[in-house]
């Protein structure tokens, strides 16, 4: 059954659903163009997003009103390809390393991820190749095997290899089950002690997280984008890296906006660790499921030394089913729930015009850690919020209906669907078509070098337009809040 997309979120948030009058959308066609309606899961995510943090603000600053939120296609689109449009002193990044990529397998195809370093080994181990192994090594050894044998070989040496499976085919599968049986935005309250008590923000929402502190444990891409969100509504963001897992300084370049970095090893160096916990009100985390349990790291260990905490936590397949432990990333996803097939040819696997899933999740989980400091600011208490790429992936491919914001062309506001609360999404003048990033890209110093970037689609009255401070170097802040 499919639904509107920003009631579906909403809904999912458990929001009000008579705020959702307040949100408008910009409508540009030829923005994130492609045969699921991926358009419409950025401009749902994003706009919930918004309308979270616009009922934050609003609750904070003592206002009778939420103020309005506008959805503008463009920006949103500029932002799920930001990594592309991201230049440091003019030069573009690489966004895929030459063995991330589809390979033609015995009995059809595999999509492997080897970005990091250590992944990159994995792959190479597990295929029995040399470490200076070329495209055209991996490609004749893939050949002579099948998808299913690869991706289980890959997988159990600890590195990733996904085989391409249609929707169908996902559908059946013990994960495909469990994913669609599981709600697009988990959360629960875990205790019952009452959370700090955020200052009120003087009757200005223009900065609905001020003086919330997050300790950001994500890497690429979906958790950062939920941190550099947070970030920018002004929470003080902490981002937390082992010293020995350097991150890629393009994707922190591109995910750093408005966060400080540090450095800091779990193992040899817990108390510094507890003392940063011991005054966060939020924790992101975005490794598998059970990776950060042996450093007391679970959603339960963390609320249980940290009452009234909200911990958000996502993955790439879910914290449950077979593939629970296993990692994933955006595009891999893609390939195992049939998205790349479906946006493919019977002679070539396909990909979304963005890596959406990441993306939209990113949106999400900000949405989700949003509605939760709102909810504790009416009944205090510590929650967890839980989301996945395979199941945003599953909304994505059963779940949206193209369209859904009404006819094109009017000139005035127009509903678009109705319920009890009266019109749930209301769309402004048509624009032009959506051909050109040019007027949602900034330029700005940084120590990192002049950059050029994709500006924040999260939009409400009297919100923020940009981040206050451009990202830094990698693990060089102090391990300690603002």
């Amino acid at each position: 059954m499919t639904h509107s997309p920003m009631v579906a979120v909403w809904e999912g948030l458990g929001g009000d659903p008579a705020l959702l009058p307040r949100v408008s959308a910009v409508v540009r066609e030829g923005a994130l163009e492609a045969r699921l309606p991926v358009r419409e899961l950025g401009r749902g995510c994003v706009g919930a997003c918004a309308l979270a943090a616009a009922e934050l603000g609003a609750r904070r600053a003592g206002l009778a009103e939420v103020p309005r939120v506008r959805v503008d296609d463009g920006a949103v689109a500029t932002a799920f390809v930001s990594e592309r449009h991201l230049l440091i002193d003019g030069r573009a990044p690489v966004s895929f390393a030459p063995l991330s990529r589809f390979w033609r397998a015995a009995d059809g195809w595999v999509r492997t991820h080897a970005n990091y370093p250590h992944h990159r080994a994995r792959l190479l181990g597990a295929l029995g190749l040399a470490d200076d192994a070329t495209v055209s090594d991996v490609a004749g050894l893939l050949a002579g095997r099948s998808a299913a044998e690869v991706e289980e070989t890959v997988y159990g040496a600890g590195g990733l290899a996904v085989a391409l499976r249609t929707a169908k085919e996902w559908a059946t599968h013990e994960q495909g089950i469990a994913v669609a049986g599981r709600p697009l935005i988990e959360h629960e309250r875990v205790d019952t002690a009452h959370a700090r008590a955020l200052p009120p923000l003087d009757g200005d929402p223009l900065l609905p997280a001020a003086g919330v502190r997050v300790l950001d444990l994500t890497r690429v891409i979906a958790g950062p984008v939920a941190t550099r969100t947070l970030a920018l509504l002004g929470a003080d963001v902490l981002r937390v890296d082992a010293p020995q897992l350097p991150e890629d300084p393009d994707a922190h370049a591109d995910t750093g906006f408005g966060k400080r970095s540090t450095t800091l090893d779990l193992a040899t160096d817990r108390s510094t660790f507890e003392e940063l916990l011991a005054s966060a009100d939020v924790v992101v985390t975005g490794y598998r499921p059970g990776a950060l349990d042996r450093f007391g790291l679970s959603p339960e260990a963390l609320a249980e030394r940290k009452p009234g905490l909200i911990v958000a936590q996502l993955s790439a397949w879910g914290a449950y089913g077979p593939w629970r432990e296993r990692r994933g990333f955006d595009s891999l996803v893609q390939v195992a729930t049939g998205i790349a097939a479906t946006e493919g040819s019977p002679e070539q696997p396909g990909a979304l015009p963005a890596q959406a899933l990441d993306h939209g999740t990113g949106y999400l989980l900000a949405a989700a850690v949003l509605r939760a400091l709102t909810e504790q600011s009416e009944q205090g208490y510590g929650r967890v919020v839980r989301l996945a790429l395979a199941r945003t992936a599953a909304w994505l491919t059963d779940g949206i209906e193209r369209g859904g914001t009404g006819p094109a062309g009017r000139g005035e506001a127009e509903p678009v669907e109705r319920g009890e609360a009266g019109p749930v999404e209301r769309q402004e003048a048509q624009e032009p078509a959506y051909d050109r990033p040019d007027a949602w890209l900034a330029e700005r110093d940084s120590g990192i070098g002049r950059l050029r970037y994709a500006l924040p689609p999260v939009s409400f009255a009297g919100g923020p337009a940009d981040w206050a401070r451009p990202p830094g170097r990698w693990g060089t802040d102090p391990a300690r809040w603002a």
